[in-house]
């Protein structure tokens, strides 16, 4: 089921959620990793644009490290939500093949 997002103001969670919703149906992926992305987005950044982890320096949703990687998704990675899904979405993909090989990496490491 596609989240529901708010029309005007900020990116929120919400916003942010809905974007990968149909950006994860895009590459063929159906919802079951939709539901893996989303666990796997709010244990690293609660789907904040803006999350920072001073320890490591990731940055932004899918917690890139460093966050600057993320440029080439777009040169707006650090405030727009949708660069940085497609960049995370990707990353994914070539890392674990789904975002579900993500969450189950993540479960086991603490990390992806």
């Amino acid at each position: 089921m596609r989240p529901t997002a708010p029309a005007v103001g900020k990116p929120d969670p919400g916003t942010a959620q809905a974007i990968a919703y149909d950006l994860v149906l895009a590459r063929g992926w159906d919802e079951s990793q939709y539901s893996c992305l989303v666990a796997l987005w709010n244990r690293e950044s609660h789907w904040n644009v803006y999350a920072h982890n001073p320890s490591s320096g990731a940055y932004g949703i899918p917690q890139a490290l460093p966050g600057n990687k993320m440029a080439t998704a777009g040169a707006d990675w650090a405030t727009n939500p949708r660069t940085q899904i497609i960049w995370g979405l990707g990353y994914i993909a070539a890392r674990y093949g789904t975002p579900c090989g993500a969450w189950e990496h993540s479960e086991q490491h603490h990390w992806y």
